[in-house]
């Protein structure tokens, strides 16, 4: 009696997008090398084929996030935005890409874009400016992707009903445009 075989063949591709609705369901924290081998109903061994270890596989998953965004012909605070959406798109989207971003991992798509959009307005030092906006910008995220996780489990404080983001976006605005460096008019709330 052979055992059973698996007939379905996995490449990386299919592998990443498994993991990434995987990261939606889950979340980051949940996110094993063996659940999306049981979810691909391989042994985890297999998923080692495809990429050295787990955090080849995130630095692809922060790729596949941030493929979306591109600084080209857009100014800086619509840029950074770009990249926040990116990041909320999937559950625990910021601290999956601010995790791979400060072990160096992956590309530096969001960076790039943000020191053109940089450029493209004439701010000085745009690769330092562009690199202190894409930690605002992955840190920002990343507190309110953890808010939102809070109150959805009722973690947070119950003093009524509320936005547990109401004034974020105002906030972010302004931090975009304090470190971009380029004078414009008051930021306009969204």
């Amino acid at each position: 009696m052979s055992p059973e075989h698996n007939s379905t063949r996995h490449d990386r591709d299919s592998v990443a997008r498994i993991a990434l609705a995987l990261l939606d369901e889950v979340g980051l924290p949940d996110l094993s090398m063996r659940r999306i081998a049981a979810r691909l109903d391989v042994q985890p061994s297999a998923l080692y084929w495809h990429f050295a270890s787990k955090q080849e596989l995130l630095a692809d998953l922060s790729d596949r996030i941030t493929a979306t965004i591109d600084g080209s012909g857009t100014d800086v605070l619509t840029t950074a935005r770009t990249i926040r959406d990116a990041l909320f798109a999937h559950r625990d989207g910021a601290e999956l890409v601010l995790s791979t971003y400060a072990l160096r991992l992956g590309s530096s798509r969001a960076q790039t874009a943000l020191a053109a959009a940089l450029r493209d307005s004439g701010a000085d030092d745009p690769d330092d400016r562009a690199a202190a906006l894409l930690q605002f910008v992955l840190g920002h995220a990343t507190l309110v992707q953890q808010r939102m996780h809070a109150d959805s489990h009722g973690a947070l404080p119950d003093d009524g009903p509320h936005d547990v983001t109401a004034g974020l976006d105002r906030v972010f605005d302004l931090g975009v445009t304090a470190l971009s460096g380029i004078q414009r008019s008051p930021v306009q709330p969204r």
